[in-house]
């Protein structure tokens, strides 16, 4: 089993940064991939980036491409999305969740554990 827990979420304005933490208990949680996931009102839920625990291999979604980063911290078995020039559309719930295999990163349905969420809000 794998618990996560999302924090850092808030209210910023347009241009402005956030740095999201989730973090991760549970069995043998360094052979999981770590995703974000986000879904705006009135949408569907989308993925944002993803990294294998080991941090050797990241993915973002094309939206976030050169303004966010995925990164993890061993010692703190926590996940973290850094979040830069953030526009109104980025404002969302983000997930953060855990798979067991380096497959399927992009895939929502591929990921077993999910966190609570945490609430990003970004004015214009």
């Amino acid at each position: 089993q794998v618990q996560l827990v999302e924090s850092g979420g808030g209210l910023v304005q347009a241009g402005g940064s956030l740095r999201l933490s989730c973090a991760a208990s549970g069995r043998t949680i360094r052979r999981y991939a770590m995703g974000w996931f986000r879904q705006a009102p009135g949408k569907e839920r989308e993925f944002v980036a993803a990294i294998s625990w080991s941090g050797g291999s990241t993915v973002y979604a094309d939206a976030v491409r050169g303004r966010f980063t995925v990164s993890t911290d061993n010692a703190k078995n926590t996940l973290y999305l850094q979040m830069n020039s953030l526009k109104p559309e980025d404002t969302a719930v983000y997930n953060c969740a855990a798979k067991a295999s380096l497959s399927s990163l992009t895939e929502i349905d591929a990921y077993s554990y999910w966190g609570q969420g945490t609430q990003v809000t970004v004015s214009s």
